[in-house]
């Protein structure tokens, strides 16, 4: 029998707070969705100032992230050749989510919306903190 490696409510911490202190480096706030391997929310933080719609965006990247073990931004290309995939379940094709990798194993993604250009680079922030 094969034992997975699991987040830990001190991980989600650790990827939160590096998330944040890269998005308060553009003078920024984002929503920031964290979800396991299988895509369960595991932690959702939204601004006073997001909409609704950023808490469905940052954690459908999140998702999209875990599901595919890549960047949803990998997602957002595929599409560009092959529409069909946005017909995907529970997967969205937008910049944002980045897998949690641990030991060389996919453990999760963190997910970003509500700052534009800045969705991706916060996120790879807050996924380099926990891989280091």
């Amino acid at each position: 029998m094969r034992l997975k490696q699991t987040l830990t409510l001190a991980d989600v911490q650790i990827v939160v707070e590096a998330a944040r202190a890269k998005a308060r480096q553009h003078g920024m706030e984002g929503t920031i969705a964290v979800v396991d391997r299988g895509g369960a929310l595991l932690y959702l933080e939204r601004p006073d100032d997001h909409s609704a719609n950023s808490v469905e965006m940052a954690t459908g990247k999140a998702r999209t992230a875990a599901y595919r073990e890549r960047p949803s931004s990998a997602l957002e290309e595929r599409v560009k050749e092959r529409p069909g995939f946005l017909m995907t379940p529970n997967q969205i094709g937008v910049r944002g989510g980045v897998p949690l990798v641990y030991q060389g194993e996919c453990v999760g993604a963190v997910g970003v919306s509500g700052i534009g250009e800045f969705d991706e680079p916060v996120a790879v922030a807050g996924a380099a903190a926990l891989e280091g």
